[in-house]
């Protein structure tokens, strides 16, 4: 254990002391070992903040698990040709190179902020007298819902579907921080233990009154409706309708979150709300982002990459603008023409004269309020009902459009949240996780049929070779 100790460093960020409104104004810049960090309740603080902010990397949810591979692997982007840099993910070639280093590189960088979380945990079921019980419910729940979140991404990526085979061998869930390899766990197990983990972490962020939901800055940790929104996701993959619509309709009505108004996504480049900030459950401050974006689209200097576009064809018709959805906010102010081809815009920096509590920009979305009502729409006992939540968000982007619950089939009406999907979370990450949950064998923008397996990335060999559970 001392060993472990001696190894064990958390990445900090320089955080303000005068208010939590600087919280997420993270830069991450020195280390502090273990024995150090944990001496006071802005010790505990600083390590919570650190995983924030590596989660944030471009190795995680600044570029692979938001914009870049895992939305390959959606087919958001037309990759025709081997220089392309996500060729090989669009082909699920998982034994190539190019997706051989990004499963190893998010396998290994989750993880490790999965030991930050445990150790964090480890040290406040430990402390006696450093934290307030207030404070140390608020540090615990945090990291207990992020070790969950990880561990999910985790499962989604590496693991079989509920839906396709819930007792196969998936990934371990690791509790402790220790030098022995833990055994993997089913994908019915590793849904388990994360439900487990974020109903816990909700017992704790229940009474959190530190909270103000009036900031910007508190999309950015996790609290007790984020912890919701997450078990409302979770839920649904393992599909468990009547919970994942109790926790999606806690979300909704709990009116901290509303839908974005419209002129602020039509409004002038600078000051477009371009990743709809009001709606934001949780997210994260990508301080870094614009160098991530720049190379694979377009910055404003003129200066053009366009390695991850689509055919203006192909985003017309995700955004139907020949039955109508030539108003819809998300097609009209997220995207921009270079030539022939068209890429999102949701990542632009472009709000760098506000103060950075406030600005638009470096923001990489994890929860947002219209997945929640999506999954109302598809767990309300009728389709009648459920449709209520879809048009919502439907009216909420300016579609002059309302699907009739009552008067399409089920198959139809599955269509239907399945077009919101692809056009709500068009780069974002979230659509090949979407259509793994379904199992679907044909998803647009891809020939070949897909199976159960071709939703399932290889455990690198790394954890192969060193956890012998696998063989």
């Amino acid at each position: 254990m001392n060993r472990i100790k001696k190894m064990f460093f958390i990445i900090i960020g320089v955080l303000s002391l005068t208010g939590c409104e600087s919280y997420l104004d993270v830069e991450p810049k020195s280390s502090l070992s273990e024995d150090n960090l944990f001496t006071s309740e802005t010790g505990y603080q600083q390590a919570v903040t650190g995983i924030y902010a590596l989660m944030a990397s471009q190795d995680l949810y600044g570029d692979n698990l938001s914009m870049g591979f895992v939305s390959g692997l959606g087919q958001n982007y037309n990759q025709t040709s081997n220089i392309s840099p996500l060729y090989n993910t669009s082909k699920y070639d998982y034994n190539s190179d190019e997706v051989v280093k990004f499963g190893t590189v998010i396998w290994n960088k989750s993880y490790n902020l999965i030991a930050s979380a445990n150790k964090i945990i480890e040290n406040v079921n430990k402390q006696s007298g450093i934290l307030t019980n207030a404070q140390a419910n608020r540090i615990k729940g945090e990291a207990l819902a992020l070790r969950a979140y990880l561990h999910f991404e985790l499962l989604r990526l590496y693991g079989k579907s509920f839906t396709y085979n819930p007792n196969a061998i998936a990934i371990p869930y690791k509790t402790i921080v220790n030098e022995k390899p833990t055994p993997p766990s089913t994908t019915k197990e590793i849904l388990d233990y994360i439900i487990a983990d974020l109903n816990s972490s909700a017992d704790l962020l229940k009474n959190d009154t530190t909270v103000d939901y009036t900031l910007l800055s508190s999309h950015f940790t996790v609290n007790y409706f984020a912890v919701k929104g997450i078990l409302a996701r979770v839920y649904m993959y393992y599909g468990d309708a009547a919970n994942a619509n109790q926790a999606a309709k806690e979300v909704i009505n709990s009116t901290h979150y509303a839908f974005v108004d419209p002129s602020r996504v039509s409004a002038q480049s600078i000051y477009r709300d371009r990743l709809f900030t009001s709606e934001l459950v949780l997210g994260l401050r990508a301080k870094d982002i614009l160098g991530w974006e720049q190379r694979y689209f377009h910055d404003y200097q003129g200066n053009s990459s366009n390695s991850l576009t689509r055919t203006e064809t192909d985003i017309n018709s995700i955004y139907e603008l020949s039955t109508g959805g030539g108003t819809d906010i998300r097609r009209l102010y997220l995207f921009e023409v270079e030539g022939t081809s068209i890429y999102p815009t949701k990542f632009w920096q472009t709000s760098s004269y506000t103060a950075k509590e406030t600005r638009l920009d470096q923001i990489v979305p994890l929860i947002r309020l219209s997945e929640m009502y999506y999954i109302a729409a598809e767990t309300e006992a009728t389709q009648t009902a459920g449709a209520v939540y879809l048009n919502a968000v439907i009216a909420a982007r300016s579609v002059n459009k309302v699907v009739n619950g009552a008067g399409i089939t089920p198959a139809a009406y599955r269509a239907e949240i399945t077009k919101e999907y692809q056009k709500e979370f068009y780069g974002e990450g979230q659509l090949f996780y979407y259509y793994k949950r379904l199992n679907l064998s044909t998803i647009p923008f891809y020939a070949n049929t897909l199976s159960g397996d071709t939703y399932v990335l290889p455990v690198p060999d790394s954890e192969k070779e060193f956890n012998p559970n696998y063989n």
